[in-house]
């Protein structure tokens, strides 16, 4: 039987493009290597990750705080065994969800490794090594990224002592000193977790700021508030070497500007410098599909290979490697290939670090706009001056929104602050629709809300906000 769609890979690109195009009257076929469905993302990465945040988070609450809103509890007492149950418990309820999804929309799920053997054929190796071929008029590639390690360093990762994302959600112990290399997203969310369960934790960056191409008033203000909670950075810093010592290991690192080297030791160091695209053993070199020089495929306007009739979607293309983008590639080239329009607008995708306080950012940042030579105005507005955010002990933070000096049309906003990921959204909406700050500014917003802060924020970007 040949289908109409053979998607290779489920993270949530890959489901949600076969989701939309079964919804849309293809015969979809899905090709996954885990024994369960989600990709990096449900599995391995987002979300077991985000059950850990908020467990923690919770854990050091009650031992940190909440005696000032008038709740007095004995000290917490740690079960980590109890806390990883509950991640896997998650992973298992949205991993069972994925597939509940494709037996109501008929999805045919194929498992083992994927790979393309000609022109619309697809070949599935099962884990006996039992290879069948399917015929497909469209094939998509959705298999996502796999752990980058350092650059020009050789790391060896055990999972235990150096340990890679997967390995960080996974941890037997708390271990008593913790070092991350890496400064981004993944790095100080795990950092996060085991520093508030009660490792020392030192994160290592290569660049000056954490979280790279973040607005860089955000950066800046958001290290400050992890170093309040007793993160220590080394920014600046080149790392030379990894590797174990003892019962632990050893990171060596000297600064990117000139200097003596210097060592840290560390019970467990987490390698956190980000992910590459994965596709080894896809057969896409024998195929003919042009790969870039990041190891990316490359695609055209409409997600299309150089090869007719093979698409590339999420990790493996270009942009940021966020799932919420790689969703909605996988239903903008579900619709194109059942003859409708697919889209994504790419100036208009929100990324949300989860630690707390969580920071969010849609659009462009301020060193974008200076090195683009456009002229913008600032509207700011702090959580101290919120009375939700008072009455919750949530003054942490600010809003900031970036509009055309001209227009008044937002082109950027960032967010520190309790459920900043939550609040974003509705700058990214009015972004979406070309608003302006005026437009947000004058929108009613219930009262009290964290998210009046945000109404301010526009306030004070076309004229002056009421509450500072």
């Amino acid at each position: 039987m040949a289908y109409d769609l053979i998607v290779i890979g489920t993270g949530p690109g890959g489901y949600v493009c076969a989701i939309k195009a079964a919804q849309l009257g293809l015969k979809v076929g899905v090709i996954e290597k885990r024994a369960t469905y989600g990709g990096t993302c449900l599995n391995i990465g987002c979300i077991p990750s985000k059950a850990l945040l908020h467990a923690s988070e919770v854990f050091h609450q009650t031992g940190h705080g909440i005696d000032a809103l008038g709740v007095e509890v004995a000290a917490p007492t740690l079960n980590l065994g109890k806390m990883m149950a509950h991640k896997d418990a998650t992973v298992k309820s949205n991993t069972d969800g994925v597939a509940f999804l494709f037996k109501k929309n008929k999805i045919d799920a194929f498992q083992g490794t994927g790979k393309v053997v000609g022109e619309g054929k697809v070949s599935v190796t099962n884990d006996k090594g039992e290879e069948q071929v399917i015929e497909t008029k469209n094939i998509v590639i959705a298999t996502g990224s796999d752990v980058a390690g350092i650059p020009g360093v050789p790391v060896e990762i055990d999972e235990k002592i150096i340990i890679s994302s997967t390995g960080g959600i996974a941890l037997e112990k708390v271990p008593a000193t913790m070092v991350v290399v890496g400064g981004g997203v993944i790095g100080l969310e795990l950092g996060s977790v085991w520093s508030r369960l009660g490792a020392k934790v030192t994160v290592v960056e290569y660049l000056d700021t954490i979280l790279g191409g973040m607005d860089g008033e955000v950066s800046k203000q958001f290290q400050r508030m992890l170093a309040k909670q007793g993160i220590d950075f080394k920014l600046g810093a080149k790392v030379t070497g990894v590797e174990k010592a003892g019962d632990g290991a050893k990171v060596t690192f000297e600064p990117v500007k000139g200097g003596d080297a210097a060592t840290i030791d560390a019970d467990v160091v987490l390698i956190a410098t980000g992910r590459k695209p994965f596709t080894d053993g896809l057969g896409l070199a024998e195929a003919g599909v042009v790969m870039d020089s990041r190891g990316r495929v490359e695609i055209d306007g409409h997600f299309q290979t150089n090869v007719t009739g093979i698409y590339a979607i999420g990790d493996v293309v270009r942009g940021p490697m966020l799932a919420h983008k790689a969703e909605d590639e996988g239903v903008a080239v579900a619709e194109i290939i059942a003859g409708q329009a697919g889209h994504v607008n790419y100036d208009v995708i929100p990324s949300v670090v989860y630690t707390q306080p969580e920071v969010a950012s849609v659009g462009k940042t301020e060193e974008e706009l200076k090195a683009a030579g456009i002229a913008y105005k600032v509207g700011k507005f702090p959580f101290t001056a919120n009375g939700r955010a008072r009455a919750m002990l949530q003054t942490d933070g600010f809003v900031k929104i970036l509009a055309d000096k001209e227009t008044d049309r937002v082109l950027g906003g960032h967010i520190v602050g309790f459920g900043a990921g939550e609040m974003i959204h509705e700058i990214t909406v009015l972004m979406e629709f070309g608003g302006s700050s005026e437009d947000l500014g004058r929108t009613c917003h219930a009262h009290p809300t964290m998210s009046e802060a945000v109404k301010e924020a526009a306030l004070a970007t076309f004229f002056k906000p009421i509450h500072m």
